[in-house]
């Protein structure tokens, strides 16, 4: 029977553009949204922006701006990388929503009229950067931040209080019944540790700043907005309405918020009591991941070393870097992210396991059976091996709500090991010669079977590329089909593959440290004022091609694949971000600057052998093109 699903990540703070630690949380909370729609039940996928606050009044101020227009450019680049990245999200909310601000509202009176919030004085050290009070025992050298390292301010000024502390019993309670409350249980004891320290009661209104959540007109507190974390946590319920009409309110509780460990105590102490406070039922599981780092140093925009989620799904493959990302550290602890670990994972389990597999069965399949499958003797044959794969993949489903996705998926490759494992016990091409065909045939059906079957447990994990393979097989990925293969360990009794336009999984060379050292000669060809000389200039070799083929990719909203003839042998195939400004018949035919000496890269899966250029500003985006027309392949100085 279906229910209700509610998935969330926090809500992402607009003081910088998203960084790898947002790609993860993002495409957890995706992976776990695309598998209980998968397995039927009715999700419902929540993100968004935190926008509010001290630091964001600050920072908007520094740039010239108001917070308003600050925070609007900041969440944009929020939800055009979520958007890009296909995540299938149902709700973006920003806390500067009407609605938002409503039911953030309507909480506040509720828990004042139940006695929970009382106004009071306070005095202590707060950091802006982390939104956060600290006791003095808590500070690092008695001035400093214990979270950021960053110097703390005395606060002292009138505030309206939570009374945290009246929680405290039942907070411990819920740790002790619910073990699985906190996921991975080992950060737990972090929380109960510090409950245990005493809970003093929680500050939850400012007055040094005004840009915030205004307290309820009942108040009459003109002067005060509420504390950003009450105000950021509310968002898992006003996204369901709450406070106003509550459209979806069927929606809670939560199953999963997912959060990265450094705010972990907001959730899973300051929430609870909350939700306790509102009479309003827990989510089943509060979890916290770990922090990447870069080669092993901690990223850092003045070190240079953050990784940018865009540019490694551009170069990469989007759904290779969702791969790595979930298949290389397990929930909860911290990861190291190198191009290296990267590309050596692609290669080896995503082109040589998976792809060389879908490869050998395609081209069995057409080489003995013009592609056409039938299914009859795989008990006959291999029914030891479905075995097999049945008690793995009966299994799996266990891994995904306890937060063990490296474990979902390395027992994934478990079942794709014994179907290479059973191409090279049964020999089909020795079959064949043999006069064997039924064997043959049982071993290609039963590789076609499996990956049927993969393709529906790996979609939630790569869902570009499972559509691919899935096609491939003549299969659609539908909650129905994932009961019959995974639930009820169906087979698939015919099937008429197809073969890909590309390779699933592209190989790519090793990277190496070489890439960084040209990186850093290159740096050392500038000048203190960033100039480089006439000679660097040179190594970029522009050309002017013609457009003679323009291709939409649907699944892009940026991205066109045109073919450009630059006067070689055949022409080029280039990847350009301009399908918002450009279509087929404006570019059709048409000659554009190109370089045309740049590394070629995969873009979406297809190879990109350089670049047009165009220049964009508030207007929009122009190509730049000759003012007549040249010959193909001329160059530009």
């Amino acid at each position: 029977m279906s229910k209700k699903i509610l998935i969330t990540t926090p809500i992402y703070y607009v003081n910088d553009i998203a960084h790898i630690g947002h790609a993860y949380t993002t495409i957890i909370a995706d992976l776990l949204a695309r598998y209980s729609r998968l397995i039927g039940h009715d999700t419902y996928f929540l993100t968004g922006t935190d926008e509010h606050g001290q630091k964001i009044e600050q920072s908007a101020k520094q740039r010239g701006k108001s917070p308003k227009e600050y925070a609007d450019e900041i969440s944009k680049t929020f939800k055009n990388l979520w958007d890009d990245f296909g995540i299938s999200y149902d709700k973006f909310i920003r806390t500067t929503d009407e609605d938002h601000k409503i039911g953030v509202k309507a909480a506040f009176l509720k828990m004042y009229k139940k006695g929970d919030i009382y106004k009071g004085f306070y005095e202590g050290f707060y950091c802006v950067s982390c939104e956060t009070f600290h006791t003095k025992a808590q500070l690092l050298e008695e001035s400093f931040c214990p979270d950021c390292k960053k110097k703390v301010s005395l606060l002292k000024e009138e505030s309206f209080f939570f009374k945290l502390s009246a929680y405290e019993d039942r907070l411990i309670k819920l740790y002790e019944d619910k073990p699985d409350f906190i996921l991975p249980r080992a950060k737990r004891n972090e929380i109960v540790n510090f409950i245990k320290g005493g809970l003093k009661d929680l500050s939850i209104s400012r007055t040094s700043f005004s840009w915030g959540v205004k307290l309820p007109d009942e108040l009459n507190e003109p002067e005060h907005v509420v504390y950003v974390w009450l105000d950021a946590l509310m968002n898992y319920l006003t996204a369901l309405g709450y406070g106003k009409n509550e459209e979806k309110m069927d929606f809670w509780p939560a199953k999963v918020h997912l959060v990265g460990k450094d705010i972990l105590r907001f959730h899973a102490l300051y929430w609870p009591a909350f939700l306790m406070s509102l009479d309003l039922p827990l989510p089943s599981h509060i979890a916290a991941h770990g922090w990447w780092t870069k080669d092993g140093e901690k990223m850092s925009k003045s070190v240079g070393n953050v990784v940018n989620p865009k540019e490694m799904a551009l170069t990469y493959g989007l759904d290779e870097f969702r791969y790595f990302l979930l298949r290389e550290v397990p929930f909860g602890q911290d990861g190291d992210f190198s191009k290296t670990a990267m590309v050596q994972r692609i290669n080896s389990e995503l082109s040589n396991d998976l792809g060389n597999l879908l490869n050998r069965l395609l081209g069995m399949a057409e080489k003995y059976f013009d592609l056409k499958l039938n299914s009859k003797d795989i008990i006959k044959y291999h029914k030891k091996d479905l075995k097999l794969i049945n008690d793995l993949i009966a299994n799996l489903e266990n891994y995904i709500f306890t937060m063990q996705i490296s474990k979902y998926i390395e027992d994934i490759w478990k079942v794709l090991a014994l179907c290479n494992k059973a191409i090279t016990e049964c020999e089909p091409w020795a079959k064949i010669k043999e006069g064997k065909t039924d064997e043959a045939m049982a071993l290609v059906s039963f590789l076609a079977n499996i990956l049927a079957r993969v393709s529906l447990l790996l979609e939630p994990v790569m869902p570009e590329k499972m559509q691919v393979l899935a096609t491939s097989l003549g299969l659609e990925i539908t909650a129905d089909n994932y009961t019959k293969l995974i639930k009820n360990e169906e087979i698939i009794e015919t099937f008429k593959l197809t073969k890909p336009d590309n390779i699933l999984f592209p190989k790519f060379e090793e990277e190496t440290k070489k890439d960084e050292t040209d990186t850093k000669k290159n740096e050392e060809h500038k000048d203190e004022d960033g100039l480089i000389g006439i000679n660097d200039f040179f190594k970029s070799e522009m050309k002017i091609g013609t457009i003679i083929e323009v291709e939409d990719l649907k699944k892009s909203k940026k991205l066109l694949k045109l073919k450009i003839d630059l006067g070689e042998d055949k022409p080029r195939q280039i990847l350009a971000g301009i399908k918002e400004f450009y279509n087929e018949e404006s570019l059709l035919n048409t000659q554009v600057c190109v370089v045309a000496n740049l590394k070629p890269m995969k873009l979406m899966g297809y190879l990109s052998e350089g670049m047009v250029l165009a220049c964009k500003d508030k207007n929009g985006l122009i190509l730049l093109r000759p003012e007549s027309k040249k010959e193909n392949g001329s160059k530009i100085s």
